[in-house]
């Protein structure tokens, strides 16, 4: 009996161990997700298949490119590997806390965290590709969907909003390469099929309510901490600094006074004059004789010239973006900020964009009108406006039209790309003392490229039967 036992005790134990050795346990102390078992599993095959079909034309487009824009390809697609790993280790372990989810999830975001580095990298000729790919990759977070309270959106429409904020850009990259490179063309049109309809398609077939996690698998924080450690363990990071400190605070009279607190010190002394020199009367001005009453004229010229010393400092006004009075969303004074959301809007509510720069505004629902005033380098992206969408005063600003919008006006602005949607062709778009506005709408089938047209802004007037006669200046090439 007690040499059975011990039998099957070294069978476990050479189990375990041929486990550990030949890849049984992953790098991060899970279950190894490269068993027949699981790449047999239906969802794992199906994205295997969106791998295959789809990530496949953008690795074929990106070689042919080359350079940085392959580079940002590999680092895409080792995201969505990443994504297939994750998604079949969530097979075999439970549910874990926010903590947990976050460290779980940690390779997936430093995959991303890279792309996003590429993407605030300046002075790339690819921004555009960087940008589209690092806002396409968000749309991989829906795999942290947890329930209706987790605050992000449900699976499939969290992939659509994804990819709309890096739709702005890609769009950027088929305009700018429609006459120069296909090859950015394909890639572009590539990397849009990868998340619509591919990553859409695959999450409505298999995970339309988020992932499902296996309740009798191994604990997420039980699995991390047996993960094993290369080298030596990293120092802890240093606390931050407190405003605060454990030694006994002294008393201020102890302590010696600085700035004014010493001037009003030696002032209530009392003994105020007790330092100060004794001026005789060969030190008044009036009895000098090195002094006249004539002022040089270098010294004129050093008292009137202006100090350079102290730079005027142009005040700036916080940033706002806020719901007033419940009909009017105030968004200001944001420089940078490529992540203004408003999704929380109705027909009844206007949207006022005043004094931006170099950011990027989603409005995901239907408002009655919007204004971009003072703004530079400035994008929207919105769906339907019920009166008008405005630009007024400004310079550099880009706006894509998903839905519908009866009136466009462009006011005083230099610069501005419009992209319309087939349902906004019919929009009445006014222009007055603006130069450089473009209009893109989109081709007679969904593949067709994005077709641009300069409105123009100069005219002839021409007086003919009494009254004038206005006709837009054509140029014709030679």
């Amino acid at each position: 009996m007690e040499g059975k036992l011990v039998e099957r005790l070294e069978a476990a134990v050479a189990r375990l161990e041929a486990l550990a050795a030949g890849g049984g346990i992953s790098a991060r102390g899970l279950p190894d997700s490269g068993g027949d078992d699981m790449s047999s599993d239906p969802s794992i095959v199906a994205f295997d298949d969106l791998m295959d079909q789809y990530a496949a034309k953008v690795s074929g487009a990106a070689e042919k490119i080359g350079g940085q824009v392959l580079d940002v390809s590999k680092l895409l697609l080792k995201a969505f590997s990443v994504e297939k790993k994750l998604l079949m280790e969530i097979k075999q372990t439970q549910k874990p806390d926010m903590a947990g989810l976050a460290e779980f999830l940690k390779p997936l975001n430093e995959v991303i965290m890279k792309v996003n580095s590429m993407a605030e990298a300046r002075g790339s000729e690819f921004i555009n590709h960087f940008k589209s790919a690092a806002e396409s990759l968000s749309a991989l977070a829906w795999i942290a969907y947890t329930g209706k309270d987790c605050g992000m959106s449900m699976p499939i429409a969290h992939v659509e909003e994804s990819w709309q904020a890096a739709e702005f850009y890609n769009n950027k990259v088929l305009v700018e390469y429609k006459t120069k490179d296909p090859n950015h063309v394909e890639w572009a049109k590539a990397l849009k099929e990868l998340y619509l309809p591919g990553l859409r398609g695959y999450v409505k077939s298999h995970y339309p309510l988020g992932p499902v996690w296996n309740a009798s698998g191994v604990k997420v924080s039980a699995a991390l901490s047996k993960a094993p450690q290369s080298g030596a363990p990293a120092p802890p990071c240093p606390p931050p600094a407190s405003h605060f400190t454990s030694e006994p605070s002294k008393a201020s009279s102890s302590q010696p006074k600085q700035g004014m607190s010493a001037v009003f010190q030696e002032l209530s002394s009392g003994n105020v004059t007790a330092s100060l020199r004794k001026v005789t009367d060969d030190m008044k001005a009036k009895n000098r004789t090195d002094r006249t009453g004539v002022v040089s004229t270098s010294e004129k010229q050093t008292s009137s010239t202006p100090s350079t010393t102290t730079p005027t400092v142009k005040k700036v006004a916080p940033p706002k973006l806020e719901l007033q009075m419940g009909r009017k969303w105030a968004v200001e004074n944001h420089i940078g900020n490529k992540n203004l959301v408003i999704d929380d809007c109705d027909a009844k509510q206007s949207v006022y964009v005043f004094g931006c720069k170099d950011s990027v505004l989603q409005i995901q629902g239907k408002v009655n009108n919007i204004t971009l005033d003072k703004c530079t380098k400035m994008g929207v992206l919105f769906k339907d406006v019920v009166a008008a969408f405005e630009i007024v005063n400004c310079n550099g600003v880009e706006a894509q039209c998903q839905g519908s919008a009866p009136t466009i006006s462009v006011d005083n602005t230099s610069g501005a790309q419009l992209y319309l949607s087939k349902d906004s062709l019919e929009a009445a778009i006014t222009t007055a003392k603006s130069i450089d506005i473009n209009v893109l709408v989109p081709g007679a089938t969904s593949d067709a490229d994005w077709a641009e047209h300069p409105l123009p802004q100069q005219y002839i007037h021409v007086y003919k039967n009494g009254q004038f006669e206005t006709s837009p200046v054509s140029h014709s090439g030679a």
